[in-house]
This record gives structure tokens, C-alpha cells and sequence, in this order.
């Protein structure tokens, strides 16, 4: 028996699909068979399985689950939760040794996908490909797991609270915050967190229902936190917090309802952990503020710029034994008293930490920012056999001129008054580009040297490509 998969499915950072066109259990299924004979070989024997809150995934949960055990995996499920709770019972469970979510992230309804750990690490890149060949070679071991069910949700919950331990004072009484949960799969643990933090906190949208009736759940498009900024405005709230579908990105805007971007957020915890672990290693993508690295490196820490994806950002960090890094995405992970893996409850939790320690509140902090000038995160369709292509000929460009140029993930061209960066997505057909400068002159610049090295490599930033 062999299984085939739609070759749009077997992405870099993941597994994902359509649902009926692309996906189904079949799909899952084979998943399930190779990576528990890929595990199997490495010495591994449980799994850890969990949903989020779409429609399709107790369908594919249910055959992921035929797939583990007939490679002779023995399951833990944990059931419908985010994806950090799967991650947290596949870290500290000692006798887990792999783990699967099945969620679409902040995919439309429709879509649906598998985000795997093997042995503690991400399961990504080459590891997928590998997967996808033995599916289609048959090359799968036989067996008979057996399946247990595994509540995690409470002992998760008290694991994140262990951020606001040794922190006193009125300031944490006195905290109102907003949360909104995009009826995504983080609802029902939201719930039970902010029942147990201190301060006041009013909660939007944590019935979990994969129709996304409300509003979409990807917290870093500026429309979709409309009503967390409404609710704050009308509280007069300290701050507001949002997540995507499945719980690891988060969103924030401050009590004026000003966004915190992704790079923003991660300038406030890195001030508060340098501040206790001064020279430690702090990574951020190649898409972040100068800002970020400048802000990092005024207070002791050692900055490093690395490429865009939450796998590749947890492999770098490993290495590096950096205890805390972030995306743009909203994707912040903390070794720091954590386990190292993208959590979005987690962040706002060490976010009321770092404001409490700090003794500023969150728009105190979010104002002390120097003000930018910056564009979107710019997405254009290109071929996908000349996206890649297309970065290099501008790399080579730049290199044989005087610019600065980094070229970690694609290229990053500094000037004395911002930057601007070109680099190929690795999970779509298209080109990002993103700018930033401390003046509207400076960026309209900056631009205009993106769409000169795009136009010498005849491509144009045409039409905006979506998620």
C-alpha cells in the first residue's frame, strides 16, 4: 500500500491543504503511518495528538490517530486545544517523544494542515519531503499502538502562570486587559487563564467555532483587531491581546490603540529579560525594525537578524541557546523559564510580566518606540521557478555595488535612514518586500530602489498576494 500527496500540500514549515480537494483522511492517515515509522526508527514510541477548532480536524484527528497506531505508535490525545498546549505535552511529558496539531492556523475555513515535533525539535523542511517520498514508496513499519487520553489543559494553565511568580505590588491588581480569541481553538484555555491572572479582564469571541463568524483569526492584519481596539477604547482598557486560529501568533495593541507589531512586542520582552540576563543572544526574522536590533543592543543583548520561518527560528535558537527570539508573524518563543516553542497566551502573560517588572505600562512603553516610517509586509505573485532565481540576480546586484547588504534570507539593503528587504517565501509562489525609514521621503526612496532592482530583473510589485 502506498498514498500519494497532492504535490501543493507537503509545504516547508508544515502540511496543508484543502479540505475535499487537496486534505482529507487519507492524507492523514499516511501521515500518521510514516511519521510514526520515522520515529520509530529513531528510537521514538508515543505521540501526542491534538485539534484546534475546525470543522474537519476531528475527522483528521481521528484517522492521524488509525495512521500512529498502525505503525505501532502508542497515541496520547489531548484533544481540541491551541497549538502551544499539544507543544507543552509534548515538552514536558518525559515519556512523549514526538507530537502532531492538526490545524489550519490562520488559514481561511476551508484549509486545514499538521504542524509536527520529533524528539523536541520542529519536523520541518527536508524532514516533510522525506515524509511525502515514503508515503508514496510504502515504506511504513507495521504495528499495534495503544490509545490513551491525556488531560493537559489545567496543568498547561499553571505551567504559564509560573511567568507571574516573585512579581508584587498594585500594579498587577490594578491591570485591565483585553483578549480577544478570533473563535479560534485558544478560546476555552483563554477562559481558564485569565480566571487566574490578577487585575481585570474582559474576553471577545473564545466560543471556538472553525466558521470564524466574527472576524478572521490572523492578528497581524490591522482590520482583524477592529473590535479588540473597539473594546478598549470603550473599557478604557491598559491594553489588548488577540491570537490567530490556533494560539502561536499573537497580536497587541496598546491603551491608545496603537498596534504592537511583532517587532515591537519583542523589543518590551527583551528589555525585561536583559535586564536579568544581560549579553544574552536576542533573534528576530529579517523582516523586523532596525529599531528592534538597535534596542536589543542598547541593553546588553546581542542581536541576530535569521530567516523567516517559526521552525527555522527554533532550530537557530537551539544552537544559539538564545532564550528569546520572534517574527514579524507574531510568532515569539521563549526559552527563557519556557520550553522554546511559539506561544501566544504565554507572550501575554510575560507581556503583563515585563510591564509590571519594568514598572511602565504598556503604552508608556509602546510611546517610548522611535517613530517609523514603514510599509506592509508587500506580497507579489511570481513564478515559482523564478522567485528564488530572481532574489539571487538582485543579491548579486547589490553585492557588486556599495550598499550594506545582508543576505541571511534573501537581501536586506541598510542605508543610513532604514532598509529595505526582497526575499522569496518559501511556503507560497511569491515575493515579500518590506521597507522602513525614519522619514515618508526616505521610504518613498526605498521603494523606488525595490521596484528599479525588480524592474532590472523584469518583474514588477504588481498585484498583493494573499496568506
Amino acid at each position: 500500500m502506498t498514498h500519494t500527496f497532492d504535490p501543493t500540500v507537503l509545504r516547508e514549515y508544515d502540511i496543508r491543504g484543502i479540505i475535499g480537494e487537496t486534505l482529507g483522511p487519507d492524507d492523514a492517515r499516511a501521515i500518521g503511518r510514516c511519521f510514526g515509522s520515522m520515529l520509530a526508527e529513531a528510537g521514538g514510541s508515543k505521540v501526542a495528538v491534538g485539534y484546534d477548532g475546525r470543522v474537519s480536524s476531528p475527522m483528521l484527528e481521528h484517522a492521524l490517530v488509525e495512521g500512529l497506531t498502525a505503525s505501532g505508535m502508542d497515541v496520547v490525545r489531548v484533544g481540541m486545544g491551541p497549538t502551544p498546549m499539544l507543544y507543552y505535552a509534548e515538552a514536558s511529558a518525559a515519556d512523549v517523544d514526538g507530537g502532531i496539531q492538526i490545524t489550519g492556523s490562520h488559514n481561511p475555513a476551508n484549509y486545514n494542515g499538521f504542524k509536527m515535533v520529533f524528539q523536541g525539535r520542529p519536523f520541518f523542511g527536508a524532514d516533510i519531503q522525506e515524509l511525502g517520498r515514503r508515503s508514496a514508496a510504502g515504506e511504513w513499519v507495521d504495528g499495534a499502538g495503544k490509545v490513551e487520553e491525556r488531560e493537559v489543559l489545567e496543568a498547561y494553565i499553571d505551567r504559564m502562570l509560573d511567568a507571574l511568580a516573585g512579581i508584587e505590588g498594585a500594579a498587577l491588581d490594578s491591570l485591565r486587559v483585553g483578549w480577544d480569541a478570533g473563535n479560534g481553538a485558544a478560546g476555552p484555555a483563554l477562559e481558564k487563564l485569565a480566571a487566574r491572572l490578577p487585575g481585570e479582564h474582559h474576553l471577545l469571541y473564545t466560543e471556538v467555532d472553525g466558521n470564524f463568524p466574527n472576524h478572521h483569526p490572523d492578528p497581524t492584519v490591522e482590520a482583524n483587531l477592529a473590535d479588540l481596539r473597539a473594546l478598549v477604547a470603550e473599557k478604557s482598557l491598559d491594553f489588548g491581546i488577540a491570537f490567530d486560529g490556533d494560539g502561536d501568533r499573537i497580536g497587541a495593541i496598546d491603551g491608545e490603540g496603537r498596534v504592537i507589531w511583532g517587532d515591537q512586542l519583542l523589543m518590551i520582552y527583551a528589555e525585561d529579560l536583559l535586564a536579568r540576563r544581560e549579553g544574552a543572544t536576542i533573534i528576530a526574522d529579517v523582516k523586523a525594525s532596525r529599531a528592534l536590533f538597535d534596542h536589543v543592543a542598547a541593553h546588553g543583548g546581542s542581536p541576530l537578524m535569521w530567516k523567516t520561518g517559526h521552525s527555522l527560528i527554533k532550530s537557530k535558537m537551539k544552537e544559539t541557546g538564545s532564550p528569546l527570539a520572534g517574527e514579524m508573524s507574531g510568532h515569539v518563543f521563549f526559552a527563557d523559564e519556557y520550553y522554546g516553542y511559539d506561544d501566544a497566551l504565554y507572550a501575554g502573560v510575560r507581556l503583563i510580566a515585563a510591564s509590571a517588572r519594568l514598572g511602565k505600562s504598556v503604552t508608556e512603553l509602546r510611546g517610548a518606540m522611535p517613530p517609523m516610517v514603514n510599509t506592509p509586509e508587500m506580497r507579489f505573485q511570481v513564478d515559482e521557478s523564478r522567485k528564488f532565481a530572481a532574489v539571487d540576480e538582485i543579491a548579486a546586484r547589490v553585492a557588486a555595488s556599495d550598499a550594506v547588504a545582508d543576505s541571511t534570507d534573501g537581501v536586506r539593503v541598510t542605508t543610513d535612514d532604514g532598509w529595505w528587504l526582497l526575499r522569496a517565501s518559501n511556503t507560497q509562489d511569491v515575493l515579500v518586500a518590506r521597507a522602513e525609514s525614519d522619514s515618508q521621503k526616505g521610504l518613498d526612496r526605498l521603494v523606488a530602489q525595490i521596484d528599479e532592482q525588480l524592474a532590472l530583473s523584469g518583474l514588477e510589485r504588481g498585484p498583493q498576494a494573499g496568506h
